[in-house]
Protein backbone atom coordinates (compact mmCIF):
# COMPACT_ATOMS: atom_id res chain seq x y z
CA UNK A 1 0.00 0.00 0.00
CA UNK A 2 1.12 3.54 -0.89
CA UNK A 3 1.08 6.03 2.32
CA UNK A 4 1.43 9.72 2.43
CA UNK A 5 4.16 11.75 4.05
CA UNK A 6 2.54 15.07 4.77
CA UNK A 7 4.38 18.61 5.71
CA UNK A 8 4.56 18.63 9.20
CA UNK A 9 2.66 22.36 9.55
CA UNK A 10 -0.53 20.12 8.23
CA UNK A 11 -0.29 17.87 11.17
CA UNK A 12 -3.39 17.45 13.23
CA UNK A 13 -3.00 16.95 17.46
CA UNK A 14 -3.62 13.67 16.86
CA UNK A 15 -1.58 12.78 14.05
CA UNK A 16 1.32 14.26 15.56
CA UNK A 17 0.73 12.27 19.18
CA UNK A 18 0.99 9.21 16.86
CA UNK A 19 4.17 9.83 15.62
CA UNK A 20 5.84 10.81 18.99
CA UNK A 21 4.54 7.80 20.49
CA UNK A 22 5.48 5.62 17.63
CA UNK A 23 8.66 7.16 17.81
CA UNK A 24 8.97 6.85 21.42
CA UNK A 25 7.83 3.10 21.55
CA UNK A 26 11.12 2.43 19.09
CA UNK A 27 13.56 4.02 21.13
CA UNK A 28 12.42 1.85 24.02
CA UNK A 29 12.74 -1.17 21.71
CA UNK A 30 16.57 -0.42 21.22
CA UNK A 31 16.14 -0.07 17.00
CA UNK A 32 16.56 3.73 17.34
CA UNK A 33 19.59 3.80 18.88
CA UNK A 34 20.75 1.16 16.22
CA UNK A 35 19.50 3.49 13.37
CA UNK A 36 22.03 6.16 15.02
CA UNK A 37 24.71 3.93 15.22
CA UNK A 38 24.45 2.89 11.64
CA UNK A 39 24.32 6.61 10.37
CA UNK A 40 27.93 7.11 12.75
CA UNK A 41 29.34 3.91 10.93
CA UNK A 42 28.59 5.07 7.50
CA UNK A 43 29.35 8.78 8.01
CA UNK A 44 32.81 8.41 6.17
CA UNK A 45 34.54 11.84 4.95
CA UNK A 46 36.72 12.38 1.93
CA UNK A 47 39.90 12.34 4.17
CA UNK A 48 38.50 8.78 5.79
CA UNK A 49 40.03 5.75 3.70
CA UNK A 50 37.42 3.12 1.98
CA UNK A 51 33.70 3.22 0.61
CA UNK A 52 31.58 6.24 1.25
CA UNK A 53 28.07 6.04 0.50
CA UNK A 54 26.05 8.48 2.60
CA UNK A 55 27.40 11.67 2.54
CA UNK A 56 29.93 13.30 0.58
CA UNK A 57 29.34 10.84 -2.12
CA UNK A 58 26.51 10.38 -5.44
CA UNK A 59 24.55 7.85 -2.85
CA UNK A 60 24.05 10.35 -0.83
CA UNK A 61 20.33 10.41 -1.97
CA UNK A 62 19.12 6.75 -2.76
CA UNK A 63 21.19 6.03 0.65
CA UNK A 64 19.27 8.26 2.88
CA UNK A 65 15.96 6.88 0.76
CA UNK A 66 16.96 3.51 1.80
CA UNK A 67 17.67 4.53 5.45
CA UNK A 68 14.01 6.96 6.22
CA UNK A 69 12.32 3.62 4.81
CA UNK A 70 13.74 1.36 7.07
CA UNK A 71 13.10 3.74 9.95
CA UNK A 72 9.33 4.28 8.90
CA UNK A 73 8.53 0.72 8.48
CA UNK A 74 9.71 0.62 12.30
CA UNK A 75 7.29 3.60 13.32
CA UNK A 76 4.79 1.52 11.33
CA UNK A 77 5.34 -1.95 13.18
CA UNK A 78 4.19 -0.11 15.95
CA UNK A 79 1.60 2.15 14.15
CA UNK A 80 0.38 1.18 10.51
CA UNK A 81 -1.10 4.78 10.05
CA UNK A 82 2.27 6.34 10.61
CA UNK A 83 4.30 8.33 8.46
CA UNK A 84 7.54 10.14 8.47
CA UNK A 85 6.50 14.21 8.14
CA UNK A 86 8.44 16.60 5.95
CA UNK A 87 9.91 19.75 7.47
CA UNK A 88 9.88 22.16 4.38
CA UNK A 89 12.63 24.82 6.07
CA UNK A 90 12.36 27.19 3.48
CA UNK A 91 9.40 28.20 4.87
CA UNK A 92 9.15 27.07 8.56
CA UNK A 93 12.08 29.12 9.73
CA UNK A 94 11.96 29.93 13.43
CA UNK A 95 12.05 28.57 16.65
CA UNK A 96 8.09 29.97 17.04
CA UNK A 97 6.76 27.42 14.77
CA UNK A 98 4.52 24.44 15.22
CA UNK A 99 7.32 21.51 14.51
CA UNK A 100 9.02 22.68 18.10
CA UNK A 101 6.45 22.91 20.16
CA UNK A 102 5.61 20.92 23.56
CA UNK A 103 3.41 18.68 21.80
CA UNK A 104 5.92 18.03 18.88
CA UNK A 105 9.87 17.72 18.94
CA UNK A 106 9.81 20.16 21.70
CA UNK A 107 12.29 23.73 21.83
CA UNK A 108 15.51 24.81 21.62
CA UNK A 109 18.51 23.74 24.45
CA UNK A 110 19.10 26.18 27.11
CA UNK A 111 21.86 28.43 27.13
CA UNK A 112 24.30 26.70 29.36
CA UNK A 113 24.07 23.68 28.23
CA UNK A 114 22.32 23.29 25.30
CA UNK A 115 20.04 20.94 27.07
CA UNK A 116 16.37 20.42 25.32
CA UNK A 117 14.04 21.01 28.43
CA UNK A 118 10.44 21.29 26.77
CA UNK A 119 8.43 18.46 24.83
CA UNK A 120 8.33 14.68 24.82
CA UNK A 121 12.14 14.33 24.17
CA UNK A 122 12.99 16.52 27.00
CA UNK A 123 15.71 13.95 29.13
CA UNK A 124 13.66 14.71 32.51
CA UNK A 125 10.95 12.80 31.35
CA UNK A 126 12.97 9.44 31.35
CA UNK A 127 12.20 8.09 27.71
CA UNK A 128 15.06 9.97 25.88
CA UNK A 129 18.54 8.74 26.99
CA UNK A 130 21.41 9.44 24.06
CA UNK A 131 23.00 6.30 24.37
CA UNK A 132 24.80 6.52 21.26
CA UNK A 133 27.02 9.73 19.96
CA UNK A 134 30.12 11.38 19.49
CA UNK A 135 29.81 13.96 21.97
CA UNK A 136 29.20 13.64 25.92
CA UNK A 137 26.12 13.52 28.20
CA UNK A 138 22.91 11.58 27.89
CA UNK A 139 20.42 14.53 27.16
CA UNK A 140 19.24 15.55 23.47
CA UNK A 141 20.99 19.12 22.89
CA UNK A 142 19.81 21.85 20.38
CA UNK A 143 21.09 25.21 19.99
CA UNK A 144 18.86 27.29 17.38
CA UNK A 145 20.65 29.72 15.02
CA UNK A 146 24.26 29.14 16.91
CA UNK A 147 24.25 31.98 18.64
CA UNK A 148 28.02 32.49 18.95
CA UNK A 149 28.87 31.92 15.13
CA UNK A 150 25.09 32.93 13.58
CA UNK A 151 23.68 30.88 10.89
CA UNK A 152 20.28 30.92 9.47
CA UNK A 153 18.39 28.34 8.00
CA UNK A 154 18.31 28.06 3.67
CA UNK A 155 16.14 30.52 2.07
CA UNK A 156 14.38 29.84 -1.38
CA UNK A 157 17.07 31.01 -3.38
CA UNK A 158 19.14 28.77 -1.37
CA UNK A 159 17.50 25.82 -2.63
CA UNK A 160 16.35 27.20 -6.28
CA UNK A 161 20.21 26.97 -6.61
CA UNK A 162 20.44 23.44 -6.48
CA UNK A 163 17.01 22.44 -7.96
CA UNK A 164 18.43 24.45 -11.53
CA UNK A 165 21.07 22.83 -11.44
CA UNK A 166 21.26 20.53 -14.78
CA UNK A 167 23.01 17.33 -13.34
CA UNK A 168 22.99 14.74 -11.06
CA UNK A 169 26.77 14.63 -10.65
CA UNK A 170 29.84 15.80 -11.48
CA UNK A 171 33.83 14.43 -10.85
CA UNK A 172 35.38 14.47 -8.18
CA UNK A 173 32.44 12.78 -6.78
CA UNK A 174 32.67 14.19 -3.76
CA UNK A 175 32.48 17.29 -1.00
CA UNK A 176 34.40 19.45 -4.23
CA UNK A 177 32.10 18.96 -6.71
CA UNK A 178 31.58 21.94 -7.85
CA UNK A 179 28.37 21.82 -10.08
CA UNK A 180 25.57 19.38 -9.91
CA UNK A 181 22.12 18.93 -8.25
CA UNK A 182 24.04 16.36 -5.12
CA UNK A 183 26.62 18.92 -4.10
CA UNK A 184 24.31 21.82 -3.69
CA UNK A 185 21.73 20.66 -1.98
CA UNK A 186 23.98 18.23 0.07
CA UNK A 187 25.64 21.67 0.79
CA UNK A 188 29.35 21.13 1.12
CA UNK A 189 31.81 24.14 0.60
CA UNK A 190 33.47 23.89 -3.06
CA UNK A 191 36.60 25.21 -1.63
CA UNK A 192 38.84 23.72 0.82
CA UNK A 193 38.74 26.15 4.07
CA UNK A 194 35.50 27.82 3.21
CA UNK A 195 33.38 27.75 5.72
CA UNK A 196 30.15 28.02 3.83
CA UNK A 197 27.58 26.20 4.08
CA UNK A 198 24.18 25.27 1.91
CA UNK A 199 21.16 23.67 2.28
CA UNK A 200 21.12 20.31 3.77
CA UNK A 201 24.07 20.98 5.66
CA UNK A 202 23.00 24.43 6.80
CA UNK A 203 20.20 23.08 8.14
CA UNK A 204 21.77 20.60 10.60
CA UNK A 205 24.26 23.67 11.53
CA UNK A 206 21.05 25.93 12.41
CA UNK A 207 19.78 23.12 14.61
CA UNK A 208 23.15 22.19 16.26
CA UNK A 209 23.44 20.50 19.37
CA UNK A 210 23.59 16.34 18.22
CA UNK A 211 22.42 17.80 14.69
CA UNK A 212 25.84 18.65 14.09
CA UNK A 213 27.67 15.69 12.65
CA UNK A 214 27.11 11.72 12.78
CA UNK A 215 25.23 11.24 15.60
CA UNK A 216 22.75 13.99 14.60
CA UNK A 217 20.01 10.95 14.45
CA UNK A 218 20.01 11.19 17.97
CA UNK A 219 17.55 14.51 17.58
CA UNK A 220 14.04 13.31 15.81
CA UNK A 221 13.85 16.44 13.64
CA UNK A 222 16.83 14.46 11.61
CA UNK A 223 14.14 12.35 9.91
CA UNK A 224 11.70 15.26 9.12
CA UNK A 225 14.77 17.10 7.94
CA UNK A 226 15.47 13.95 5.48
CA UNK A 227 11.97 13.86 4.49
CA UNK A 228 12.03 17.16 3.02
CA UNK A 229 15.61 16.44 1.59
CA UNK A 230 14.00 13.34 -0.27
CA UNK A 231 11.22 15.08 -2.17
CA UNK A 232 13.31 17.90 -3.03
CA UNK A 233 15.31 15.08 -4.74
CA UNK A 234 12.11 13.85 -5.96
CA UNK A 235 10.75 17.35 -7.37
CA UNK A 236 14.05 18.06 -8.88
CA UNK A 237 13.82 14.40 -10.62
CA UNK A 238 10.23 15.19 -12.19
CA UNK A 239 11.63 18.84 -13.60
CA UNK A 240 14.79 17.09 -15.45
CA UNK A 241 13.79 13.94 -16.82
CA UNK A 242 16.18 13.40 -19.11
CA UNK A 243 18.79 14.98 -17.12
CA UNK A 244 17.87 13.20 -13.62
CA UNK A 245 20.14 9.83 -14.51
CA UNK A 246 22.11 9.04 -11.57
CA UNK A 247 25.55 9.24 -12.07
CA UNK A 248 27.90 8.17 -12.26
CA UNK A 249 26.56 5.64 -14.71
CA UNK A 250 30.17 3.28 -14.46
CA UNK A 251 32.57 2.76 -11.48
CA UNK A 252 35.71 5.35 -11.66
CA UNK A 253 38.29 3.77 -13.65
CA UNK A 254 41.23 1.52 -12.37
CA UNK A 255 43.81 3.91 -11.06
CA UNK A 256 41.18 7.17 -10.16
CA UNK A 257 40.92 8.50 -7.52
CA UNK A 258 37.96 7.55 -6.75
CA UNK A 259 38.08 3.91 -7.53
CA UNK A 260 36.47 1.56 -4.49
CA UNK A 261 35.26 5.07 -3.14
CA UNK A 262 31.81 5.40 -4.49
CA UNK A 263 28.99 3.79 -5.79
CA UNK A 264 28.24 3.56 -9.48
CA UNK A 265 24.82 3.09 -11.04
CA UNK A 266 24.80 -1.12 -11.21
CA UNK A 267 26.07 -0.99 -7.47
CA UNK A 268 24.42 -2.23 -4.21
CA UNK A 269 23.78 0.00 -1.45
CA UNK A 270 25.38 -1.66 2.60
CA UNK A 271 24.32 -2.45 5.11
CA UNK A 272 21.12 -3.87 3.22
CA UNK A 273 22.76 -4.88 -0.61
CA UNK A 274 19.49 -2.94 -1.59
CA UNK A 275 20.23 -2.56 -5.31
CA UNK A 276 21.73 1.35 -5.69
CA UNK A 277 18.48 1.04 -8.82
CA UNK A 278 16.13 0.37 -6.85
CA UNK A 279 16.11 3.46 -4.67
CA UNK A 280 15.60 5.95 -7.73
CA UNK A 281 11.90 5.73 -7.13
CA UNK A 282 9.43 6.00 -4.55
CA UNK A 283 5.98 6.26 -6.05
CA UNK A 284 5.30 2.22 -5.65
CA UNK A 285 5.81 2.32 -1.92
CA UNK A 286 5.01 6.53 -0.88
CA UNK A 287 3.98 9.54 -1.95
CA UNK A 288 4.17 13.50 -0.92
CA UNK A 289 1.22 15.69 0.10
Amino acid sequence: MVHTRQNQRTLTKAQKRRFVDAVLAVKRSGRYDEFVRMHIDFYVGDGDGGLRVAHMTPSFFPWHRKFLLEFERALQRVDPGVTVPYWDWTVDRTPAVSLWADDFLGGNGRRSDRRVTSGPFAHHHGHWKIRAAVTDGDFLMRDFGRPKSPVGLPSKADLADAMNQSEYDVEPWNSLSTRGFRNRLEGWPVRRGDRTWFNHNLVHRWVGGHMLGAGSVNDPVFWLHHSFVDLCWSRWRQRRPKAARYLPAQAPALGEAQRGRVLALGDTMPPWDTPLRDMLEHKSLYRYE
